[in-house]
């Protein structure tokens, strides 16, 4: 068998084992006539974040008969009004809080909740019933409604080494980057441009490519794009040196150097805090409140802030009622955070959780976590949130 027919046909069966995992391309798209200018930052919080002790309901006496050992003195609290106040750890918020850069939604959830992280995880993923099982995410599905106007690469991208299930669409997919020099540099080696000059010296339609070939050629192309306008800005506002930070400190340098990238997809994990909560949970407020404090201050610096909308999300809360480890077990609705500068409705969206109207221990959600998404993809995204959710849900007003 010659040289350029083996690469040809042995690709599905041999490729995938030689791909990097941080290689997660996806089909190609058109910016402009998609999105615009705006970019959306979603930030996941993953193990489940409790969010009474996040935005702590200082003024309820419930919560401290429930919380004995655990709860957030009132001391402690930073207040924002006179019921709700932060979490001590989430102080660098404080400053946007007042700025009305950031939108707080409380007992977000859906209906017949699952305690299983992998399972809410794919609901809130997937934008799913909790009795419904879906192969693609809600970002996928954006990707794949607009596949007939979608012409250039990397629209999606998730900054980590794995795509995540709410970046992959039946047709199109995000592609994950958590490092774009390390991407262009393996790309550069000489199975990928093998591959690239077969493909050319062929002409291959694109009904006769592999879908790993496919991947591949497109990655190629993508990871020259990334590294060579994404070194044109050097980022000069300070982050904090963790995980977070440089992940967000990645995504000022897309952002800022011009990259036609709409979504952007981040994460933070240890939030599954069933022993010693508060210092578990404490550490890792920190860790994002600072990481998403010096992002939003550099967006404004920079002027990017009214065009990018930052939504944090984790797939359950937790029980109201602390364990007997100092911690809580798995839960039910949370909060979400809305960052930006072109907030509708800044400050605290709606009221504390009804500590005293629960089921079986747990919050009852008040807000579906559908109608955010909906209210991002109908006025961030300019999609009809039908298209994407499957069904028509009515939106906050939130942007």
């Amino acid at each position: 068998m010659k040289r350029r027919d083996f690469l040809t046909k042995s690709m599905l069966a041999s490729g995938a084992f030689m791909l990097p995992a941080f290689l997660k391309p996806f089909e190609a798209l058109a910016i402009n006539d998609i999105t615009g200018h705006k970019n959306l930052v979603v930030i996941q919080l993953s193990g489940g974040n409790d969010g009474l002790n996040t935005i702590i309901p200082y003024c309820n006496d419930i919560y401290y008969q429930k919380r004995k050992n655990i709860g957030i003195k009132v001391p402690d609290v930073i207040t924002l009004n006179d019921m709700q106040g932060l979490n001590p750890n989430l102080a660098a918020l404080k400053e946007l809080y007042d700025q009305g850069w950031m939108t707080i939604v409380n007992s977000v959830g859906y209906p017949n909740p699952d305690r299983s992280h992998f399972r809410s995880m794919d609901i809130w993923q997937t934008g799913s019933d909790s009795n419904q099982f879906l192969t693609t995410g809600w970002i996928g599905r954006y990707l794949d409604a607009n596949r007939q106007t979608l012409k250039n690469p990397y629209t999606a991208m998730e900054v980590d080494d794995t795509l995540s299930l709410a970046m992959k669409g039946e047709y199109m997919k995000g592609i994950a980057v958590s490092d774009p020099n390390k991407l262009f540099q393996t790309t550069r080696e000489p199975f990928f441009k093998d591959i690239v000059r077969d493909h050319e010296a062929q002409h291959l339609s694109e009904e006769n490519l592999g879908y790993l070939y496919k991947t591949m050629i497109e990655t190629y192309s993508s990871a020259n794009y990334i590294q060579q306008t994404s070194k044109t800005y050097n980022v000069t506002a300070q982050y904090p040196a963790t995980g977070i930070g440089y992940q967000l400190k990645n995504v000022s340098k897309f952002i800022n150097s011009g990259l036609e990238t709409r979504v952007y997809y981040v994460s933070l994990g240890g939030f599954d805090t069933h022993a010693g909560q508060q210092g578990q949970q404490g550490r890792v407020l920190k860790t994002y409140a600072d990481a998403v404090a010096a992002f939003v201050k550099d967006l404004k610096q920079t002027g990017k802030l009214d065009d990018t909308l930052i939504m944090t999300f984790s797939e359950f809360g937790r029980r109201v009622e602390e364990n007997a480890s100092a911690g809580t077990d798995h839960g039910t609705a949370s909060n979400v955070f809305l960052f930006g500068g072109k907030l509708q409705k800044p400050g605290i969206f709606n009221d504390a959780p009804d500590l005293a109207d629960l089921e079986n221990g747990d919050l009852k959600y008040k807000v579906d976590f559908r109608d955010v998404y909906a209210n991002v993809l109908d006025k961030w995204l300019d999609v009809n949130n039908s298209d994407i959710l499957g069904k028509q849900y009515q939106g906050l007003g939130l942007v």
